[in-house]
This record gives C-alpha cells, sequence and structure tokens, in this order.
C-alpha cells in the first residue's frame, strides 16, 4: 500500500508538471503571437496609410467614444482599408457643433500651399484659431472620417468639377487642401485660370477642377476677373456655353446662390449678348431662379452620362451681416466673432432666402434629375465665429490697419476661413460620394 501511494502521487506530479508545462507553452505562443500580430498590424498600416500614422493616433483617441453603432462599414479594397459609411436615411444636415481640439482641423492652414490669400485668415493676421476647432456632428449617426486617400481611389483617372461662385470656390480650394495630405510632394500641379482652375494629381491621373458660373446660364457675370456687379444681366435658357465644359466630369459639384442677393429683382436680357441685345426685362428672383433651375436640370438630363457622372447641388451658405440675428445689439456684422452658435433651440434668421432652396427641391423632383442635394444651410448658419471677416482681400489687396479698423465697412461675412466651415461641407459630399460609389 505504500508503494501504490507513492506511485500515485508520482504520477500526480507528473500530471501537475505537464499542466504547468501546457500553460506555459500557451502563455508563450499567445505572447508570440501578439507580438507577430502587432508588427503585422503596425507594417500593414506604415505600407497603406504612412501620411496618417500621427493623425491616425489622435483621430482614434478623439473618436473612441464614438458608438459603432453610428456607422455602416465597407470594405475597400482599392484602398485596402474599411470605410466608414452614413448610416442609410441620416439627415446629415441636422445636429450641433463639438468643439474637438484632437481631431481639428483636418489639415493646417500653414501646410497647404494651394490657398489663396483670400482665405488664409492666420496668415492674414487673425490671432484666434478656435473656428478652425468644430466639428459638425449629426443628431442620428455620425459623419464618416474624411480618407483622402479612399477619395483619391475613388477619383482615380476622373474629373471633380465644382461649378457656381466664390463661395463654391472656396469649397473647392478646401478639397484641395484635404486631398492634399495623401499626395505625395511634387507629384499635383495648380493651374489658377478663368473660367476654368484645375488642380491637377499625377499619380492618380484626376483633377479637381473649379469652373466660375455663378448663375450657372450665361450672364454678363461670367468674367471672374472682369464682372458687373450691380447691373447683373442673365440669359436663362442659355447654359450650353458653359455646359460644353462639363460634359465629361465624372463628379460635378454646383452651387448659385448670392449673386442672387443683390436685390429683390434681376435683369431678364431680352437677345442674346453674341448679338449685342441691350434691352432686358426685371423680373422676381423666385421666378428667374426657377427659370435658371430648371434649364440647368434640363442640361444635365440631357447631357450628363447617368451610368459614370454623379452630380451634387450645393445649398446656401448664409451670411452673417447683422449681429443682432443671434441677439449681439453691440456687435459689428461677424467681426470679433470666435465661437458658433451653440443652442440649437433658437430659431435662426440669417436673412438666407430660404424660398430658393424649396425651389430646388421642388425643380430637381419635378424633373427626376439624377442629383443630390447637399444642404448645409442651416450647420453653416451657426457658425457667424467662422468668415474672414477682415483678414482677407478686398481687390486683391490685403485690408490695411485703417480698412481692418473698420469691420462694418470691410468685413467679408460671405467668404469662410479655411480650414474651416468649407471642411465640414466637403466631409458632407465625402460621405455622399462613397456612399453611392
Amino acid at each position: 500500500m505504500k508503494y501504490k501511494y507513492k506511485k500515485s502521487e508520482q504520477r500526480k506530479r507528473n500530471l501537475s508538471l505537464l499542466i504547468i508545462t501546457l500553460i506555459s507553452l500557451s502563455l508563450f505562443c499567445v505572447f508570440v503571437f501578439t507580438k507577430d500580430a502587432t508588427f503585422i498590424s503596425k507594417l500593414t498600416l506604415t505600407l497603406t496609410w504612412p501620411h496618417l500614422l500621427i493623425l491616425g493616433q489622435s483621430i482614434n483617441n478623439g473618436t473612441a467614444s464614438r458608438s459603432a453603432a453610428a456607422f455602416d462599414f465597407e470594405r475597400d479594397e482599392e484602398a485596402g482599408t474599411d470605410i466608414e459609411l452614413p448610416l442609410r436615411g441620416c439627415d446629415l444636415s441636422k445636429g450641433k457643433w463639438v468643439f474637438d481640439n484632437i481631431t481639428r482641423p483636418l489639415y493646417r492652414e500653414e501646410e497647404c500651399g494651394f490657398l489663396t490669400a483670400q482665405v488664409t485668415c492666420v496668415r492674414n493676421g487673425r490671432e484666434d484659431t478656435l473656428y478652425q476647432k468644430w466639428r459638425w456632428q449629426p443628431s442620428h449617426c455620425s459623419l464618416p472620417k474624411f480618407e483622402a486617400r479612399v477619395l483619391l481611389e475613388k477619383l482615380r483617372g476622373k474629373r471633380l468639377l465644382f461649378v457656381g461662385d466664390s463661395v463654391n470656390r472656396n469649397q473647392w480650394e478646401s478639397m484641395i487642401c484635404l486631398l492634399q495630405s495623401a499626395i505625395l510632394p511634387g507629384r499635383a500641379t495648380w493651374n489658377m485660370g478663368a473660367p476654368l482652375s484645375v488642380f491637377s494629381i499625377q499619380d492618380y491621373n484626376a483633377t479637381v477642377e473649379f469652373y466660375w458660373a455663378p448663375f450657372l446660364v450665361e450672364s454678363n457675370s461670367d468674367d471672374p476677373r472682369n464682372h458687373s456687379i450691380s447691373q447683373r444681366i442673365i440669359m436663362p435658357e442659355s447654359i450650353s456655353k458653359h455646359g460644353i465644359h462639363w460634359k465629361s466630369a465624372d463628379f460635378l459639384v454646383f452651387n448659385t446662390y448670392i449673386w442672387w442677393m443683390n436685390s429683390h429683382t434681376i435683369k431678364v436680357l431680352r437677345g442674346s449678348f453674341e448679338q449685342g441685345s441691350a434691352e432686358y426685362d426685371e423680373i422676381e428672383r423666385t421666378t428667374a431662379y426657377e427659370r435658371v433651375l430648371t434649364t440647368w436640370a434640363n442640361w444635365l438630363i440631357s447631357n450628363a452620362d447617368h451610368n459614370r457622372t454623379s452630380a451634387f447641388f450645393i445649398s446656401m451658405s448664409p451670411v452673417h451681416q447683422q449681429s443682432s440675428n443671434w441677439n449681439d445689439l453691440d456687435g459689428v456684422a461677424c467681426a470679433r466673432e470666435t465661437t458658433p452658435i451653440l443652442n440649437t433651440s433658437m430659431a435662426l434668421d440669417m436673412g438666407t432666402d430660404r424660398r430658393l432652396l424649396h425651389i430646388t427641391r421642388n425643380v430637381i423632383k419635378a424633373t427626376n434629375t439624377p442629383v443630390t442635394l447637399v444642404d448645409i444651410t442651416t450647420l453653416s448658419e451657426y457658425r457667424k465665429d467662422g468668415h474672414t471677416s477682415v483678414y482677407t482681400i478686398r481687390q486683391g489687396k490685403l485690408l490695411t490697419p485703417e480698412e481692418k479698423a473698420d469691420p462694418a465697412t470691410f468685413a467679408d461675412c460671405l467668404h469662410w476661413c479655411l480650414p474651416g466651415v468649407p471642411d465640414t461641407w466637403n466631409e458632407l459630399l465625402y460621405a455622399h460620394i462613397i456612399s453611392r460609389s
């Protein structure tokens, strides 16, 4: 019995040693696998996203609290990554501005060499930069993170063309800076022209372009460097002169608004500019706008290849000219404003003619035009702080100290500093492009 006891004890000891050995081996394998997996993960990230390593760490820290339920996900094989998509049916235009000094700004003013002096507010003397650090948060989902490499893959071999006025040019400059982070130095060129300006990206055989057409149709304001301000005359049914430059575009982004706001009426030419016609009729703004939008919609239906071309219309960008509109009776337009309107329950009245947005929706619906309306109006109305104000140029020259001291006369409360609000417009546009492509 004594022998049996010792033998049993020996077996237990051997079994214990075996268990300990197996556990140690398992832990070692887990350690090696984890180490290798981490190394492979880092290697893959380095090879695929070398320009996003540092930025990616900040983004992860800043967005860790966002629920995965706020997105759909899709594998993008060309870009080699999973991309976030907004939830189907989510209204991206309704939400609030959230202060975010981790993931914003999406680029730095001094790092984008393609910005014009009109929008480089910090370089032009603006000292506060809080306006760069606000992120738009939709109410029932989240905007997908803007991935420059993903969009560049969507643009490979294609044309992205912005068509409209100087606010659309503002958005075009924003898009160039957003994409620049994924473009190798010296692999892009920038050609400012009239009416067409082109940003070319060699490695993707892609262009991001801007075409000046403030009314979309033919007008006496079609030269961006020499046009009438007080005597604006349009030809509401004439668009082919411009449209010939748009036909080969793969993505078309239109706007037309601010040039309609000089008066309640607009002059409509009898005849044509080529014939030297000088007579015109004055008609109501809304009537003329509907005629122009109908001409534009019919052009899209007849000329765009809808199997290839995606069209978007950007709604009205507001003007913050009267500080009383946000209950600041001592303010001077948008000058010295440093924060957005954060009370989203506050009734907004910035003087925006929302009848034109209603007309746009009706024309798109009535003509069954294959175009996506991107509504930026309300989210931009909250941003009284984002305009170029006195930190801009006038007639090609920076404002003088004396002019800056007179914001009531010289503050520009129409255009936007970059980085800034137009970056959010492009985040909305990006969400639509990747969702439908």
